[in-house]
């Protein structure tokens, strides 16, 4: 390793080794090429790569006032669906020169509340909210108009709109009860938690609407619920309510894999196997699933594409744009 490797090169270091002034070589750095003689810039030019020197956007863009740095909040960074949404929406900022602040607000609306408060002290140019969850500081937060976009679960009722990103989740519930229908399921169950998101309210108003259309008496929709927060500790209890109001059913979705994931437990604890006692179908799909889950037709969401829409509806926000709401595509991934 050279001297000029291993230690953080500024302009000034580059412009001393190069005789020339620091506005000479921030011109070069900046592509101003025919601001200098040709011998200069090949000069400065080999001193960038011998130190490997990289302009500093993001210093560069706070000194004159303009921030790069985006705020997203995201739910319990321990379920797969939201660290995939997370993934995908850093590595796209990133691609337009964007820093991502994230935090992790445990679906929890002080904390939330709390981030909202403080992200707005650092100025941030943006906000990703992710699942958010009804609180006094979210209303004030839409109220004000702030550059953001919701994704997965839409406002609460009776706050303003925001842009969004997600899937048709009516429509996702929908292809599930067709699913088990087809399948010879003639009374599919169904398991859910809180119906505080619009997500989850909307796969459940989906799936059970689907089934009275074909013939399903809604009184014998079968329904287990449980309000944990922890989609595995809700797909755990939810079943073993199902089940000790009724047995088994004979199939059934889940408003999430990993709610599927538990009342694949407590199947594997009662010796019920699945998908041959039991035919499950969830949502999400995660990437596990074909190593883990073999058992699960899972309602795939493209998370990996969601950062290229949530840029597009900042984007269009800080433009002065009003955009409407993205919704991609989801596709039923078959298995057993």
């Amino acid at each position: 390793m050279n001297g000029a490797q291993g230690r953080r090169a500024s302009l000034a270091t580059i412009a001393a080794r190069a005789g020339v002034s620091i506005s000479t070589v921030s011109r070069v750095v900046n592509g101003h090429l025919n601001r200098a003689n040709a011998e200069t810039v090949a000069r400065i030019q080999a001193l960038i790569e011998e130190y490997g020197y990289r302009p500093d956007s993001l210093g560069r863009a706070l000194r004159r006032g303009e921030s790069r740095l985006v705020a997203m909040l995201v739910p319990n960074l321990d379920n797969p669906a939201m660290a995939a949404i997370a993934s995908s929406t850093e590595a796209a900022l990133r691609a337009i020169g964007h820093v991502t602040l994230l935090c992790d607000t445990h679906d929890d609306p002080e904390i939330q509340d709390d981030y909202l408060a403080a992200m707005r002290a650092h100025s941030v140019r943006g906000y990703v909210l992710v699942s958010c969850v009804a609180s006094h500081g979210l209303a004030a937060f839409l109220k004000r108009d702030e550059p953001a976009v919701l994704v997965g679960r839409r406002q609460p009722r009776g706050l303003p709109a925001a842009p969004f990103v997600g899937i048709d989740d009516v429509g996702a519930g929908r292809e599930a009860a067709d699913f088990l229908l087809d399948a010879g399921i003639e009374r599919p169950a169904l398991l859910h938690s809180a119906l505080s998101s619009s997500a989850i309210a909307d796969r459940v108003i989906g799936f059970s609407a689907r089934l009275v259309e074909r013939g399903v008496p809604k009184r014998a929709i079968r329904i287990g619920r449980s309000d944990r927060r922890a989609h595995l500790e809700s797909g755990y209890e939810a079943i073993r309510g199902l089940v000790a109001a009724g047995g088994w059913p004979a199939g059934m979705m889940c408003v999430s894999d990993q709610m599927a994931y538990g009342a694949w437990r407590h199947a594997h604890e009662t010796g019920v196997a699945v998908p041959e006692d039991c035919l499950i179908i969830g949502v999400d799909e995660n990437p596990l699933n074909a190593w883990i889950a073999p058992w699960l037709t899972s309602v795939h969401v493209p998370y990996e594409d969601y950062g290229a829409a949530i840029v597009a509806q900042l984007e269009a926000r800080w433009s002065g744009e009003r955009s409407e709401d993205i919704l991609l595509a989801h596709r039923l991934v078959r298995r057993s």
